[in-house]
């Protein structure tokens, strides 16, 4: 049973399977129990949580009469029948052919390459069409928004066997859609990772992993709690940067790593800071223990920071950066 389904009370559940075999089927109406609209828009947003795969649903109606313990389920297509099964296939062919790769890869390198064909292969952008909040967005055009991105890893999780969900979070005042991001499992643990933040900060040709294999206290730095429980993520000693020994706690140890990282005359070094607490006095010592470091090796340094995570992108430069001050990023996207 999917993971949002089983939070169904029974009732819904059987409304949920009723939908989930009609839409597969694209029929023109399907027969449910006559709930509340409110309730029956829950199960409705729930299986497109758990089915990425019904790419081509756009919304429902309610059709009913008065008494009866029945109602029609109308849905709302996005294309013609013709064109869904024509566009299912071609998703699926992708989707085999993107898998096949790693399949027989381990359970971390699978999860690495969710991560990478979003930040490899799609482009953030809002556009006016409904295929960028869905998985034919990212898979065929290249391109969507948090919904259509999460929703893309959920059906490659799906098809490597990793046990990943799509988490929900309500909308901000003023924007009609929540923020979308996945849980994903690794070495039975859950944890986060949110492939749309880290695709808005990655620049100069490299990956960003800020929001890779994240636990519950640091997700929540920057993200609103999702709509619908999920389970717990507790390990906070699995994310990226510390797994690739890029996280700090002594000062000593960074100024040596930016100074190497200068001498080997690379454009830019990714780190985490994870000694005292990101208080704007430590990070005056940080940016001034950057500079120095940077200048050991005749360069100089822009300093930007994504501060709720604290990871440092310094790009080093032959000539002076007209600024001391660091820029601070901003993750955060609105699907408005």
């Amino acid at each position: 049973m999917a993971y949002y389904e089983q939070q169904c009370c029974r009732e819904k559940q059987e409304a949920y399977r009723a939908i989930l075999r009609g839409v597969t089927a694209v029929e023109n109406s399907i027969r449910v129990p006559l709930l509340p609209i409110k309730d029956l828009g829950e199960v409705y947003t729930r299986l497109r949580l758990d089915h990425p795969e019904v790419f081509y649903l756009t919304g429902f109606h309610l059709r009913c009469m008065p008494g009866a313990e029945n109602g029609e389920f109308v849905p709302e297509y996005l294309f013609s029948k013709e064109k869904i099964l024509s566009h299912r296939q071609a998703i699926q062919a992708r989707v085999e052919r993107l898998t096949r790769e790693v399949s027989g890869k381990s359970e971390a390198e699978k999860i690495l390459f969710l991560h990478r064909f979003i930040t490899d292969n799609v482009r953030y952008d809002k556009l006016k069409k409904p295929y960028s909040h869905e998985v034919i967005g990212p898979l065929t055009q290249g391109v969507g928004v948090c919904e259509g991105i999460a929703k893309t890893v959920k059906l490659l999780s799906d098809a490597l066997h990793i046990e990943c969900l799509v988490a929900l979070s309500a909308p901000e005042e003023g924007t009609r859609y929540g923020h979308a991001w996945n849980l994903l499992k690794r070495g039975g643990n859950w944890y986060h990772m949110d492939a749309t933040f880290d695709l808005s900060l990655s620049r100069c040709g490299e990956a960003r992993w800020d929001y890779f294999l994240l636990s519950d206290a640091q997700i929540y730095r920057d993200h609103k709690s999702p709509v619908y429980p999920v389970p717990a993520c507790s390990d906070s000693g699995s994310f990226f940067y510390k797994e690739q020994k890029l996280s700090f706690t002594k000062q000593e140890d960074l100024a040596k790593r930016i100074t190497q990282a200068a001498k080997k005359k690379k454009p830019h070094f990714i780190f985490h800071w994870r000694g005292s607490f990101l208080t704007r006095e430590m990070l005056s010592e940080l940016v001034q223990l950057i500079s120095v470091s940077a200048a050991a090796s005749g360069k100089y340094v822009q300093v930007m920071l994504n501060w709720p995570q604290a990871v440092f992108f310094l790009l080093f430069s032959d000539t002076p950066t007209g600024t001391e001050e660091p820029t601070m990023e901003n993750a955060e996207e609105q699907d408005v």
